[in-house]
């Protein structure tokens, strides 16, 4: 993102705090941080899930700054010493936000993040929140259920409130009373009764629930499941015949199950309360104009035949665009929807089941893993697979398995690779045998040719192969013959030899002979010698 500058010098405070707002509200940011530093204030944005520097305010202006931000969040402008929330509601760019803004102290000066939260997704109904058709039925299903308790998993900013919100706005009728506790309440809904939880005057959840047990309300939404004493009154309204949502910080289903367990929710209670779970977490969104198509990789291959039971040839990747951040523009979010069946309340309320037998039943269905909802929406081009990597907590076992067959085939492609390279190579082998076949033909042929010219005159001749004098004489006294052979060839080395001794005296006399030539002297330059006095 490229640096934003405004001119503090001569623009009010109150128009640079409205403008830095708007920008991020344009932007869909979701968070504004105001990060002192210890030469200015850097003001960054999480866009998309990303933190992206905006701009720099002078040091001399940052008290100004956070001064005006705490005003209009109705905080205590004169403490700077202890940590301070508040909250902004107002209309932005025509979209009414809410935005929630937390103050701390630091060692560089007050650091204030604003959270701006924009629900209008939870207004268009579930069918906008990216379910894919088989856990849009499931959430159906479980709506239509009268009585339980349906949770929403994930961490924080992963849009479990929005889900929430969407699910009550869907439960939203005449005919029935839904009483909310949250703290803070995010999001005004017109004909439901929310409560805000104020812990310093002892309103909590646990103590607000008991109340509004008392209200008759026929849907019950609890903003978040802190605390055993939460967990247990949740469960304990969801079997006395109220429809229960509430919110917790787990990864999976699974893990939820276990959390709950660990709150000293009872087995058989929550067996028989427990409806079903929607794990949820957000990946960043492809842009629609620049994004493009790349072919998978092996490992790519492999996962999405593992998981899918598909063969997938191509996926897109991001590009970059200025109508985009980096090729990617907005969130999804990537779901997990469990629907408790029969045998699986049997095997929860089982103090003995075993976790794996227990994670076998709970995946062996038809729930769709997060990592299958992640990997569905990368075929369908709304994100990327080093996305999903990110987002999705992957197997251990599962990713070693797959890379150890992805590994095995890499090894079996090289060794075929191999194989078909020592074909090609016996094949050059065998032509060359045969050009070295022929050519020895042609010297056989020539050599015959040359023995033949050769016993007609009855002389010798020589082997190409080894240059050695042999004998073609085909008689009765051949011994002979060798031998007077050898003795003609002794002359002739003696000769040879005599020669060469003659050449080299010969040389050696006319070395003698020749006169050394004197080398000039080089004159020296006289010194003078200084003169003598004379003896008289």
């Amino acid at each position: 993102m490229i640096m934003t500058e405004y001119d503090f010098v001569k623009m009010p405070i109150v128009d640079i705090v409205n403008r830095i707002i708007l920008f991020a509200s344009k932007h869909k940011a979701s968070d504004i941080h105001f990060d002192p530093r210890e030469d200015c204030c850097m003001i960054r944005m999480r866009i998309d899930g990303k933190l992206q520097n905006h701009c720099k305010v002078p040091k001399m202006y940052e008290k100004n700054l956070a001064t005006r931000v705490k005003l209009i969040s109705k905080m205590n402008i004169t403490e700077t010493r202890v940590p301070q929330d508040g909250a902004i509601k107002g209309i932005v760019d025509g979209r009414e936000l809410d935005m929630r803004v937390s103050a701390l102290p630091t060692n560089e000066g007050e650091k204030i993040v604003i959270r701006l939260l924009d629900y209008s997704n939870s207004l268009d109904g579930i069918e906008s929140l990216g379910f894919m058709p088989n856990n849009l039925k499931k959430i159906e299903r479980l709506l239509d259920i009268p009585n339980g308790i349906i949770l929403v998993t994930g961490a924080t900013g992963s849009g479990k409130s929005t889900t929430s919100y969407a699910m009550l706005s869907a439960l939203n009728k005449e005919d029935t009373n839904i009483i909310t506790v949250e703290d803070p309440v995010e999001m005004n809904i017109e004909g439901i009764n929310q409560v805000h939880v104020n812990a310093e005057i002892g309103l909590t959840f646990a103590s607000a629930l008991r109340s509004i047990l008392r209200q008759d309300p026929d849907i019950i939404l609890i903003g978040e499941i802190r605390d055993s004493e939460t967990a247990q009154i949740a469960v304990r309204a969801a079997i006395t015949g109220h429809l229960v949502l509430s919110t917790i910080h787990t990864n999976n289903a699974l893990a939820t199950i276990e959390r709950l367990l660990d709150m000293n929710v009872e087995r058989y209670l929550l067996a028989t309360a427990l409806n079903g779970i929607i794990s949820q977490k957000l990946a960043r969104t492809l842009c629609v104009d620049c994004k493009k198509k790349r072919p998978t990789t092996d490992y790519e291959k492999k996962i999405f035949k593992t998981m899918l039971d598909m063969d997938v040839k191509e996926v897109y990747e991001p590009v970059g665009c200025p109508k985009c951040n980096r090729g990617f523009r907005g969130r999804t979010a990537l779901h997990e929807v469990l629907y408790i069946t029969d045998r699986l309340r049997e095997m929860i309320s089982d103090e003995n089941i075993d976790k794996e037998v227990l994670k076998q039943e709970v995946y062996s269905g038809d729930t769709t893993t997060l990592l299958q909802d992640a990997l569905l929406k990368v075929v369908e081009g709304y994100t990327t697979f080093k996305e999903v990597y990110k987002v999705v907590d992957i197997d251990f076992d599962l990713e070693r398995s797959i890379r150890k067959t992805v590994r095995e085939e890499e090894r079996e492609k090289a060794k075929t690779e191999e194989l078909e390279l020592i074909d090609g190579d016996d094949g050059v082998e065998v032509d060359l045998n045969n050009m070295i076949a022929d050519m020895d033909e042609i010297r056989e042929k020539a050599k015959m040719d040359v023995q033949r010219k050769i016993k007609k005159k009855k002389a010798l001749h020589f082997d190409d192969s080894n240059m050695v004098v042999i004998n073609s004489y085909e008689g009765d006294n051949l011994e002979e013959y060798k031998k007077k052979l050898e003795e003609e060839e002794k002359k002739l080395k003696e000769e040879k030899g005599k020669k060469k001794e003659s050449i080299l005296t010969r040389k050696i006399e006319i070395k003698k002979e020749e006169p050394k030539k004197e080398e000039p002297k080089k004159e020296e330059p006289k010194k003078e010698e200084p003169k003598k006095e004379e003896k008289k």
